[in-house]
């Protein structure tokens, strides 16, 4: 039977609507292997901090191959330097307090470290103060007078996940006024690949027996700090 030009374009668009199924299908299969992988290194790790530094390797790598091996993937404006999003209220799951508490302590004098313990207790209380610190904007204790984070190399998963299209529109949300803006939009592929890695972590410390629920990073931190 003659195909006339519509069945050809339909046809076509059958079959790519096929190949997209099964990408996005494959797609969905990077981030249960991603599952996968931390769940079986982390089954071997049973210090937190080793867990948490295990979890922000393999995931550093799969947010480092999607932006250099898969498509379209949106540009950002973050740069050293722009420190806006270091004001905002962060979280953190079992095992990153104490990762960054060790690094702290092999890095830092111990007046330094003192003077440091004072900065995290000023900000765990006024989180603690806050009706919603969600909403909180206060300068990170852990960023350096130079605008750079200090303990970059063990930063928190919500830190590796935070990404921006507009370091202006970063500025408004930390610096403007209140209710001026709520939310980022965030590389999607590499905001999900840190999800994945704090449910890992939380899964982990369960399995272990240890508290699941995540801090806020100054209580955290002050914790692990002793």
């Amino acid at each position: 039977m003659h195909s006339t030009p519509a069945d050809l374009i339909a046809t076509e668009i059958a079959a790519v609507g096929e190949l997209t199924r099964q990408a996005a299908e494959r797609y969905e299969g990077i981030y249960h292997s991603l599952r996968q992988t931390l769940t079986d290194e982390l089954a071997h790790t049973s210090e937190p901090a080793d867990r948490a530094l295990a979890v922000m390797t393999i995931a550093d790598a799969a947010a480092a191959a999607f932006a250099a091996r898969f498509p379209n993937q949106p540009t950002t404006d973050c740069r050293p330097g722009c420190d806006a999003c270091c004001h905002l209220y962060v979280m953190i799951p079992p095992g990153v307090a104490e990762a960054i508490g060790a690094y702290l302590v092999k890095h830092l004098a111990s007046s330094a470290l003192a003077e440091l313990k004072l900065e995290l207790e000023r900000a765990a209380s006024a989180a603690e103060a806050a009706a919603d610190p969600t909403i909180l904007r206060r300068r990170c204790p852990l960023l350096g007078v130079d605008g750079r984070c200090t303990i970059y190399a063990v930063r928190p998963l919500t830190c590796r996940a935070f990404t921006s299209r507009s370091a202006a529109a970063c500025h408004h949300l930390a610096f403007g006024p209140n209710g001026a803006a709520t939310t980022i939009s965030q590389n999607p592929s590499q905001f999900r690949v840190y999800i994945e890695a704090t449910k890992a972590l939380e899964q982990a410390a369960l399995a272990h027996g240890q508290p699941t629920q995540q801090v806020e990073l100054a209580k955290g931190l002050l914790a692990a700090l002793g």
